[in-house]
């Protein structure tokens, strides 16, 4: 007999006793479980599956919900596996078409019996490259394209952005975490066409760089990018973003370098269109090589008017829709659009101060005393971004620390 939710929460512990990997482990011995998210009530299978993940499908049902108000909603999930993300485009967002598609084709029996409620469904198996591609022959597009696949989804963007329509999304993650974090130096210029160096806010600098690569393919069309929003929770890295008919004005001024010196921890960054010597950081002496990664996204991350759209819909809806885990980020993500792209973690602080970081809160607000631009990360816990020299920001921390 197929089992609910609540009866593998049971079988794991009970209440507080109950983990997701708990979940998992037991959706991984019965494969006729069926599990439920949101409005949506279905059976994953045998195959890869992540209830965990749940923020980033709330966050992307959400946004759909934005875009289906501006017209009809056509959604294709080209990667689709037990089809979550396209049942609840299709019961949640309102989604007028929803094609789900999965490369894997013993998986499509599974897709069609948990999307057999939805109207307007197609579903297919087929490669996410000949998806794309006949797409478009067909000259067929979406408003939401949702590609959530495995490893990085170079190679498939700029079949992916002839299947947006103009003002649509792609909705892109990635989970290659080794080459754009600076890990592994030689596939990042093999995947992504740039250098990835360490830097204290990796997660973050993932995330330019592929936005990086989404504008580079874009603009290479004729188009532009605006991102909507950009997260990670250090396996997956996933970034919404907009198809503009046009790119902004100057909006290849938001594609530059960013450099680390990791003597003294100064960040540097500029634009390609206006690159030249690197200032001088703040080392005492001669100072080692910057590390410098790029050519990634030095524009804002998040786009507040869609997120404040996003989270203004979340009271209207019932309570099972959007996790707390999935309100919380939406808050941190509105609250940091992501600018200027220098970011530090306050432990740093603490390190080269010889004691304990001073309180966040009271750094933020002491930098925004001088003038100075100073946030919280919304991209990763611990870190803050501002725009003020490394210098003044150890001095104005010293003093806070006395």
């Amino acid at each position: 007999m197929p089992h609910s939710a609540p009866e593998l929460a049971s079988a794991a512990g009970g209440g507080a006793g109950w983990t997701v990997a708990a979940t998992v482990d037991l959706l991984s011995q019965h494969t006729d479980a069926h599990y439920c998210e949101g409005r949506a009530r279905l059976l994953p299978g045998a195959g890869f599956f992540r209830p965990e993940s749940r923020p980033s499908r709330d966050l992307g049902v959400l946004l759909a919900q934005t875009l289906a108000a501006s017209g009809p909603l056509r959604v294709l999930d080209a990667m689709a596996g037990c089809g979550i993300r396209a049942l609840r485009y299709g019961l949640e967002a309102g989604a007028a078409a929803v094609w789900a598609n999965d490369a894997d084709p013993d998986r499509l029996p599974l897709l069609r019996q948990n999307l057999a409620s939805l109207a307007g469904l197609r579903c297919s198996a087929l490669t996410a490259q000949h998806l794309l591609a006949a797409c478009l022959q067909r000259q067929e597009r979406f408003e939401l394209l949702d590609l959530d696949g495995f490893g990085c989804p170079t190679a498939l963007l700029p079949l992916a952005l002839e299947a947006v329509s103009f003002g649509g999304v792609l909705y892109l993650a990635s989970t290659d975490g080794r080459s754009p974090t600076g890990h592994d130096r030689s596939a990042a210029i093999r995947s992504l066409g740039a250098a990835a160096r360490a830097h204290p806010a990796s997660w973050e600098l993932a995330l330019r760089l592929q936005i990086g690569v989404v504008a580079r393919a874009a603009w290479a069309m004729g188009r532009g990018i605006r991102p909507l929003f950009s997260f990670s929770e250090g396996r997956t890295f996933r970034t919404a973003i907009q198809l503009q008919r046009r790119a902004d004005a100057r909006q290849e001024r938001q594609l530059g370098l960013l450099a680390h010196c990791h003597a003294c921890g100064e960040q540097l960054e500029q634009s390609l269109l206006q690159l030249r010597q690197w200032p001088a950081c703040a080392c005492i002496g001669e100072p080692p090589p910057l590390a410098i990664s790029g050519p990634l996204w030095l524009g804002p991350l998040q786009h507040a008017p869609t997120l404040a759209a996003m989270q203004r819909l979340v009271p209207q809806l019932p309570a099972e829709c959007v996790a707390r885990t999935s309100e919380r980020l939406l808050a941190r993500l509105l609250a940091d659009p992501g600018l200027p792209a220098r970011c530090w973690p306050s432990a740093e602080l603490g390190r080269r101060l010889g004691g304990g970081p001073p309180a966040t809160q009271a750094l933020l607000q002491a930098l925004e005393a001088e003038g100075f631009t100073a946030l919280r990360s919304g991209v990763m816990d611990g870190m803050f971004r501002c725009n003020a020299p490394w210098p003044r920001v150890l001095e104005l921390a010293a003093a806070l620390n006395r």
